[in-house]
């Protein structure tokens, strides 16, 4: 079975997550459990921890089909001393966030060189952070999402991935999200059933569909191997439709959560009904 949702608001506290993502048909949601752009934030009160649960039970979605999404300021990959230990705090702090409101997953992206050292050594250190946090947390997967490529961000490559699952001590505690937009603009084609076969392969090869958590639902704006980060509406970008029909029929992808981060969050509700549809 499939859990299609989106990236919802958690506007007035992370207890209106659950609701808002049922209002739009959603049977799966991303959120973050703090600003996304800022270092620190107040400690999650118990009350909201509370309702949470609370409306995650009313809204009939299961806490294994939410993926928070971590801050966009955290590298674990940093290649200075002082910026990667304000990272593994922070990494820390969200992991947490996660264990008091009964989640099991915890998405991010890898991190990036800054151009300072190499892609190998930066990738090491992500699977270093990851171990590090993994030993003071309990119950929580550390979902790596793959990248677009743009700047000197890592996770672009499947091998990127790979490389640091192969890194990681518990492998029970590591997975990986797919972004269909990062994934096409990175280089790997998906406009058409045999590109999606090719494609797939490869990521079953060098990283193993063991490992998929979670995806992530985005047309493109910019072209296949542009590695620039644009979504867009579904079908209305350069991927088309192809890849979204082919997930949908793949049982490979089933009982994960499918969410959308798509640019017009008011087609969300239609997005999913067309998802479904098909």
């Amino acid at each position: 079975m499939k859990y299609v949702g989106a990236h919802v608001s958690v506007s007035g506290g992370v207890e209106n997550a659950p609701l808002n993502a049922q209002a739009i048909g959603a049977k799966s949601f991303a959120l973050f459990t703090k600003n996304q752009r800022q270092w620190h934030a107040k400690p999650l009160t118990e009350s909201s921890v509370v309702a949470f649960r609370e409306n995650l039970d009313k809204s009939g979605i299961k806490s294994e089909h939410v993926l928070p999404h971590d801050s966009y300021l955290i590298n674990l990959g940093h290649p200075e001393p002082e910026g990667l230990e304000k990272s593994r705090t922070a990494f820390l702090d969200e992991m947490q966030r996660c264990e008091l409101l009964g989640l099991s997953l915890l998405n991010f992206h890898p991190g990036a060189t800054l151009r300072k050292i190499s892609e190998e050594d930066s990738l090491q250190l992500v699977a270093d952070s990851i171990n590090q946090v993994l030993q003071q947390t309990q119950g929580v997967t550390a979902v790596i999402e793959n990248t677009a490529g743009q700047g000197s961000t890592l996770g672009y490559r499947f091998e990127h991935l790979a490389a640091i699952i192969h890194g990681v001590e518990d492998k029970t505690r590591v997975g990986v999200c797919l972004d269909t937009c990062h994934t096409f603009v990175a280089g790997y084609d998906m406009r058409t059933e045999e590109s999606c076969e090719n494609t797939f392969a490869e990521f079953d090869r060098v990283v193993g569909f063991s490992y998929l958590c979670g995806m992530h639902l985005n047309d493109s704006k910019p072209d296949l191997g542009a590695r620039v980060d644009r979504h867009h509406s579904l079908g209305q970008g350069k991927l088309g439709w192809e890849v979204f029909r082919y997930i949908m029929h793949d049982k490979r992808f089933d009982d994960i959560p499918l969410v959308l981060e798509t640019i017009d969050n008011s087609l969300w509700p239609d997005e999913i009904a067309a998802l479904y549809a098909i």
